[in-house]
């Protein structure tokens, strides 16, 4: 079996997004996705990582929550899903499916998005604890 390519890592995370509930979705369908190779360095340097596999997906944006009418932000939020980490990550864990694993990234990601903290996610997502 040949390894998705990053239109399939695409495909996998529209669909993620096409199964939230609403208001959920219509927010989501604002924020552009966009899937790569690898993190980019500078993103890297910023956050510190010192190895990208280490960062399966970013946002980067302003949380709805911080959003202000009288202060638009000048650039579209977006999610960002980083191919191969993400599947050094499945072949690592080896207990779960390559499409489950992107819908967890992305849905981790979104829910930036949607104003949660990394604790937050932890309060109902056991996986990242």
């Amino acid at each position: 079996m040949s390894t998705p390519d990053l239109s399939a890592f695409e495909a996998m995370a529209h669909r993620a997004v096409e199964t939230f509930p609403e208001p959920f979705r219509k927010s989501a369908a604002e924020v552009l996705l966009q899937v790569e190779e690898w993190p980019p360095e500078d993103v890297l340097r910023e956050m510190e990582i010192k190895d990208p596999l280490e960062l399966t997906g970013l946002y980067e944006g302003i949380p709805m929550t911080e959003r202000s009418f009288s202060d638009p932000s000048p650039w579209p939020d977006r999610v960002w899903l980083f191919r191969q980490p993400i599947l050094a990550e499945w072949r690592d864990r080896g207990d779960i499916e390559l499409e489950d694993l992107v819908i967890h990234v992305t849905v981790h990601e979104f829910a930036h998005h949607f104003g949660w903290s990394d604790d937050d996610i932890a309060t109902i997502d056991r996986w990242w604890e």
